[in-house]
């Protein structure tokens, strides 16, 4: 026996005491632990990266923006006032609401249809399009908005005593203007002709009324202030006109209802108005763009219900908002609002919390029930495929044994025995996970088997 090697003899490793023992890699631990081919480890490991790309973007993309703008009437208005109390409540929830100012209803309504124009939702009144559009949704009505018309002189019962009048009907790109022109076409009245019709804002129509300079003036809430309206209602000289024919009008145009301004409402002590006065108004609603998210859509209905909730002049409590349809088609989402209330998390979490929750339920719970059966079949699949493969040599075996038993011409055999150094040699080449070595390893004993009994067993 030869004497043991001196340490400088030995591997480096031994001489410092310590042995490398390989380690696999990470494809080669998934690929052995899982029974998938080292391809199709990275085919799996990309598949479950880009899910995993892709539904994290989803899942930032799919977040309520936390601003938006509400394009709403000139400042000082009723549509502006509205516009800041939504901002209020919207605020506590940490959605900042941006106000932009504008002449009324018909510039909201052509700020909403131009993309161009960084807007989500707006006021917009009843009866300012000719049908259904599909470029924009409602989130239902908010309110009733009268049409007040205040006129000197003597007292008048229909808007066609205003022929050859100076009127002022409201500043261009109002909703006021738009409804005005239309009802006072339907009394023959049109621009152009005898009547002079003057397109003020609703502060100068006003003072121009007081002073004078003016026969008659049309105000509604989206351009006017309600300091405006009390002013003329209790100046003397001023009468506020008493729609006779107000049946007639909603008949007529079916975006309008009747409202009635009790007598004594404005002031009691003074008794104005001094009569009950009828009075004609479309509804306003809530227009927003189709894409709004349905997070804000139901943060938007809870201030409109917040705001225009509680009873008013010409509305009973709980009224508005209402899912009432005039142009625009109620939204989905308003329409599931209007029906159960805000969303389950929204009801009972935080803005914030809510809207991470119910996107984290949206976006990662189906793609995990999806993505959990896909990748626990790869692994099965994998495995059928190789055990095919050696089933198939099996198969090709079973035959040529039988074959080679029944065979007794020496040439023939030695024919068959080639075909089965065919097979070895395929058997050789395969390559196969660990966990079936025992099914490969087999295969090739077999192989070996079969051989034997041939060469034990030579032809008579």
């Amino acid at each position: 026996m030869s004497q043991s090697k001196k340490s400088g003899d030995l591997p480096p490793q031994a001489a410092t005491g310590k042995l490398s023992i390989p380690v696999p890699n990470i494809l080669t631990m998934i690929t052995e632990s899982f029974g998938i081919s080292r391809a199709g480890t990275v085919g799996v490991v990309v598949l479950i990266c880009l899910v995993l790309i892709g539904a994290v973007c989803f899942f930032f993309y799919s977040a309520p923006p936390s601003t938006m703008t509400i394009t709403s009437g000139p400042e000082g208005s009723i549509f502006y006032t509205n516009a800041f109390k939504y901002s209020n409540i919207l605020k506590l929830q940490g959605v900042k609401l941006k106000i932009l100012t504008s002449q009324g209803s018909l510039e909201n309504l052509q700020r909403l249809d131009d993309r161009a124009v960084k807007v989500e939702v707006g006021f917009v009144q009843g009866g300012l399009t000719n049908g259904v559009t599909d470029k924009l949704v409602s989130l239902g009505s908010i309110s009733y908005q009268p049409l007040l018309v205040f006129y000197r002189g003597v007292p008048i019962e229909s808007l066609s005593d205003l022929t050859g009048k100076r009127l002022a009907i409201g500043p261009v790109g109002s909703g006021t203007r738009t409804l005005v022109l239309t009802l006072l076409g339907a009394n023959g009245i049109k621009p152009g002709e005898s009547t002079t019709l003057l397109d003020w804002e609703s502060e100068e129509a006003a003072k121009a009324l007081l002073d004078g300079t003016v026969d008659a003036v049309f105000l509604m809430g989206e351009d006017a202030s309600t300091a405006i309206m009390r002013k003329l209602l209790v100046a003397t000289d001023i009468h506020l006109l008493n729609f006779a024919q107000a049946e007639a009008y909603t008949w007529r145009f079916s975006y309008l209802s009747v409202l009635k301004l009790p007598q004594g409402t404005i002031d009691l002590g003074r008794n104005i108005p001094t009569q009950d006065v009828y009075l004609i108004g479309p509804t306003v609603e809530l227009i927003a763009r189709k894409n709004l998210h349905p997070a804000l859509s139901d943060l938007l209905l809870e201030a409109a219900r917040e705001v225009h909730g509680n009873a008013g002049l010409f509305q009973r409590k709980g009224e508005f908002p209402a899912a009432i349809e005039h142009d625009f088609h109620i939204s989905a989402d308003a329409a599931r609002f209007y029906r159960s209330g805000k969303s389950f998390f929204y009801r009972y979490l935080p803005f914030w919390l809510a809207s991470l929750t119910s996107r984290i339920v949206v976006v990662f719970i189906p793609m995990l029930v999806i993505m959990i059966p896909i990748l626990r079949s790869i692994p099965k699949l994998y495995r059928w495929r190789n055990q095919s493969r050696i089933y198939r040599r099996y198969r090709a075996l079973l035959v040529l044994e039988k074959e080679l038993f029944k065979e007794p011409d020496a040439e023939k055999r030695q024919h068959l025995l080639k075909r089965l150094d065919e097979i070895q040699n395929e058997v050789n080449k395969m390559k196969v996970p660990a966990f079936l070595a025992d099914q490969f390893y087999g295969l090739r004993g077999h192989i070996d088997f079969v051989r034997q009994i041939m060469n034990d067993n030579p032809p008579h």
